[in-house]
Order: C-alpha cells, then sequence, then structure tokens
C-alpha cells in the first residue's frame, strides 16, 4: 500500500478526473437509454457506478478528499431509497478504515517526534492500524506503566494534502451538489478548509479531548478517554473497547439504537454547556457504544473520539437558538421573523412573510414537539425534497435565508447529528434534552407578586 499521496499532480489528476468520469457516465447512461433500458434502472446503475469511483478515489487519498467524503456520509439518509442502496456500503467504508501508511513511515515518525528509543515507552505497539482516517491513524499498544492506548500518528504532509483537496473539491462543488439534495456543497467545503489548521495541531485536540475527559469523568452516559502525551504529529489517549456506531447502524438492536440516539443527542447539547466547546465531528466513526456504567450499571453509554474539530463556545450554544426554536413550536411567527432578523438570517435587503417562514420551519424542528420521534430516512428524504424542489415554496424560501458565521458549524453539526440518528432509526426524547441543556428553551416561570401589605 502507498504513502499519503503528496505530489499535487498526483492528487489533483485523481480528483480532476471525478468530473470527466461523471459525464462519461452521463454518456453512458444516453446510450443505455437509446437502446431501451429503462430510466429506473439506468439511474440505479449511474449512481452506483459513480458511488463506487467517488468514494474509492476520496478513501485512497485520505486528506481533505476523505474528510468531505466522511463530512458527506452522515447526508446519506437524505438521498432518495432507489438511490441510496448503492451510496450506503460506499459511505460507510469511509466511516471507520481506509488504506494506511507503511510500517516504516509511522516508525519514521514515532522515531523523529518521541526519540530513537521510542519502543521503549511502550511495552507492546502493534504495528498493524487499528483504525484509519482523513489526517492520521491509530495503533493500539500499551504504555510504560501498562495501560492500554490508542496511538494517534499524523500522516506526513497531512496538512499540504488537506488543504490541495479541497481546493480542488471546490472547483467543482457544483457537480458534487446532487449527492445530496437541498444541501450547498461550496459551504461546506469552505467551512472544512477554515479548520485545517485546528484539525492538524494536536495540542489543540489534545486541550479538547483533556476538557471532555474531565468534566465528563464517571458519567453515567458518556465516555471520553484522556490524553496519556501528546507532541507534534503524535496523540497517544487511553484506549476504548465499545461496538462502532457504524455496525449499531448495520446491525444493532433496536434497544441499541434508541440507546445510542438518545445519548448522541445528549451530547450534542450538553457538551458546549458543561465544557464550552461543541465536538464538531459526529460521523458515526466517532463514536462507540459501551456495556455498563460506572456503578455496574447494566445500560449502555456512549463513547466519544476524535476531538480534532471542535467549536469554542464561551456562552455555550447561543441563547437565540433555544429562544427562537421554543417561539416556532409555538406559533409566534413575527418574533421568530424578528430574531431572524436580528441574528442575520434574513438580510436587510429582504423581506419576507413571517407566517411563510414558519410555514418554513415548522417540519424541520417537528422532533422538538413530541415527546419522542423516530428519527428514519424517510423523515430526512421528505425533508431534503421539500427544499430541493425548485418548484416548492420551501425551495425559494430557503435560497433567501442566510446562515450567518457565527451559526455555520453549529449548523452542520445539528444536521450532521440528525443524519446518523436517521441512519441509526432510532426513537429519542429529543425535547428532554433540549429542555435540560438548551438555554431559553423552557420560559422561565412567571414570577408571582407578592400581594401589597394592607395599610
Amino acid at each position: 500500500m502507498s504513502d499519503l499521496p503528496r505530489k499535487a499532480v498526483t492528487r489533483t489528476a485523481k480528483l480532476a478526473a471525478l468530473p470527466l468520469g461523471f459525464a462519461g457516465r452521463a454518456t453512458w447512461g444516453l446510450g443505455k437509454r437509446i437502446v431501451g433500458e429503462s430510466a429506473e434502472i439506468v439511474g440505479r446503475e449511474l449512481q452506483q457506478r459513480t458511488a463506487e469511483q467517488l468514494f474509492k478515489v476520496l478513501g485512497e487519498l485520505k486528506g481533505g478528499a476523505m474528510k468531505f467524503g466522511q463530512a458527506l456520509s452522515v447526508f446519506e439518509s437524505a438521498l432518495p431509497e432507489e438511490v441510496a442502496g448503492p451510496y450506503r456500503a460506499a459511505l460507510t467504508k469511509l466511516q471507520e478504515a481506509a488504506p494506511p501508511m507503511p510500517t516504516g513511515t509511522v516508525h519514521a515518525v514515532l522515531g523523529e517526534r518521541l526519540g530513537e528509543d521510542w519502543q521503549e515507552l511502550f511495552l507492546e505497539f502493534q504495528d498493524k492500524p487499528a483504525a484509519a482516517a482523513s489526517i492520521g491513524q491509530v495503533h493500539r499498544a500499551v504504555w510504560h506503566d501498562g495501560r492500554e492506548v490508542a496511538v494517534k500518528v499524523q500522516y506526513p504532509g497531512a496538512g499540504e494534502a488537506l488543504l490541495s483537496d479541497l481546493n480542488q473539491l471546490s472547483r467543482f462543488a457544483r457537480l458534487l451538489g446532487p449527492l445530496i439534495p437541498g444541501m450547498d456543497v461550496k459551504p461546506l467545503i469552505t467551512e472544512l478548509k477554515d479548520r485545517v489548521s485546528e484539525e492538524l495541531d494536536y495540542g489543540l485536540e489534545a486541550q479538547a479531548q483533556r476538557a471532555h475527559a474531565e468534566e465528563f469523568a464517571g458519567d453515567p452516559d458518556v465516555v471520553v478517554p484522556d490524553v496519556v502525551h501528546q507532541c507534534e504529529q503524535v496523540l497517544i489517549t487511553e484506549w476504548m473497547e465499545g461496538i462502532p456506531l457504524s455496525e449499531i447502524i448495520s446491525g444493532g438492536t433496536a434497544a441499541q439504537r434508541d440507546r445510542a440516539g438518545q445519548l448522541l443527542a445528549r451530547f450534542l447539547f450538553s457538551g458546549p454547556a458543561r465544557t464550552r466547546l461543541l465536538h464538531a465531528d459526529p460521523h458515526p466513526g466517532n463514536f462507540r457504544l459501551l456495556p455498563g456504567g460506572p456503578d455496574g450499571a447494566e445500560d449502555w453509554r456512549l463513547g466519544v473520539l476524535d476531538f480534532g474539530t471542535v467549536d469554542r463556545l464561551p456562552g455555550g450554544l447561543p441563547a437565540p437558538i433555544g429562544e427562537a426554536l421554543r417561539m416556532t413550536l409555538d406559533g409566534e411567527a413575527e418574533a421568530v421573523y424578528e430574531m431572524l432578523c436580528a441574528e442575520g438570517f434574513v438580510k436587510e435587503s429582504i423581506e419576507l412573510d413571517p407566517d411563510a417562514v414558519l410555514d418554513y420551519l415548522l417540519p424541520i424542528i417537528e422532533p422538538a414537539r413530541a415527546d419522542e420521534f423516530t428519527f428514519t430516512r424517510g423523515w430526512m428524504r421528505s425533508q431534503a425534497a421539500r427544499i430541493a424542489d425548485p418548484r416548492s415554496p420551501a425551495y425559494q424560501l430557503a435560497k433567501q435565508l442566510n446562515l450567518p458565521p457565527a451559526y455555520l458549524l453549529i449548523h452542520r453539526v445539528t444536521l450532521s447529528t440528525i443524519g446518523v440518528l436517521c441512519q441509526l432509526g432510532a426513537t429519542v426524547r429529543l425535547r428532554d434534552e433540549l429542555e435540560e441543556w438548551l438555554p431559553l428553551f423552557v420560559p422561565e416561570e412567571p414570577v408571582e407578586e407578592e400581594p401589597a401589605a394592607e395599610a
């Protein structure tokens, strides 16, 4: 297996071939229709061939290409069912694995960063990687004090590869748009580019992971492995066993799916309130389901990995989110519209009908209205189709709304988490989590005035 492709010309050639491949398959599809094959069959075959090429290239390249693929993978639920099948297998491959670095390269990085005698720091070190992702891969080992650890080693040249891939992908973002109906791919790529320097900095990642590990230590629901050692290009954390969420999605029991979904929602909203940080990479490869609680409880807990991408929220999640959500559920169209204008979701040059905005928002926040809600691919597809149909009022309104920079990452993380909940098919008491953790979602109880004292 070759090392991370670093020559710009090699990586650019692979990525540049993608739109040509799309065009070639479109021509192939037209030819099949001319000779009499049904549009439905041709469409399915075309989608399957497109998915296979796209994700094969993204997985091989790692870097920004694979990071983009992972970001797309959580939106698989939004694809129409007739084309979702071919994508599902290809997308899942990106969530848990990628081609590994050669052993010699791994040893060279460890020798350079930990010292020539790096092997003396470990009682055991497994050369075969336990997992591989977009900018690094993880090896299982035993630290010199006997603790089982995960050793995350950054690919040489990962930074250059990330930026090169994402720059190239942005050039044909329009061609990738149809992969996820109703989603504008270009801002996603731009946001991923903005996070490159942070994700490459294992020092920042170690700080974020330590903060979460300290806050969630002994928590009955969430487990975060602590940091053991960190230096440039190497991050060593406690090892965590558990069932990858991708396996729960593909073959978990209903109870496991529901529990995983509930805890995922709880972590999404409780994390910023407790740590002032938002875990911003919620694809299934970053989560595990662990049996048992700290006091011997039999219920499942959620293990959380990879804090390379976080949003720093000094005040937690912005209070207007909870307040606007509550007012939307209460049908306060004018108040919701005023808040959206004040927060920059509606530009000053645009005037919209408040009732139309409310009609647009209510189906999206349906899960927050019910005591419990079952997230399904069908529900996600209906929302995507509603916003993607140029003939629908929702499509026209969505094009006029603006997403302020301060809300961009929060929006993507929330949407991605909902995508994972739909993949799980989980029944979740989302309203419970919102009431517990989201500022201003529950109105304060009115304070009764003391009766005036008699003269």
